[in-house]
């Protein structure tokens, strides 16, 4: 959780900011807690959503991020087979590590992440077909 202080309509609130597991922000002030989105997460994930049905409709499978974070190992090559359940990429998220596995057996046709690369919830990681 982070303190910040914040000014609206001329006055100034200390605050204290977390980012929930989910990658929902919340703001708690003077006793109330304020979940904040603003308009770039939601045409964000509107936009992932539709790549991923996309994507889906072509009968691949896109493995996309549970939660934001960054992107530590990269488990897997473009054309390497895999099975449902195998160790794709390995996320860190506040201070975590997160195994991203395989929602199905296949081949591995393009990967989409960047070592060291920060995700949000629900990018496109790996499609598999």
């Amino acid at each position: 959780m982070e303190d910040i202080t914040i000014k609206v309509d001329g006055k100034e609130y200390d605050v204290k900011v977390e980012e929930t597991e989910d990658g929902k922000i919340l703001v708690h002030c003077n006793g109330d807690v304020y979940e904040v989105e603003s308009p770039y997460d939601k045409k964000a994930a509107i936009f992932s959503r539709a790549k991923k049905e996309e994507i889906e409709q072509k009968g691949k499978a896109a493995v996309t991020a549970p939660l934001p974070g960054i992107i530590y190992d990269i488990k897997v090559k473009k054309r390497d087979k895999v099975k449902e359940g195998q160790s794709l990429i390995k996320l860190i998220a506040m201070k975590m590590e997160n195994d991203i596995v395989a929602p199905r057996s296949g081949t591995v046709k393009e990967i989409k992440a960047k070592k060291n690369a920060q995700v949000n919830k629900d990018d496109i990681l790996i499609v598999i077909e």
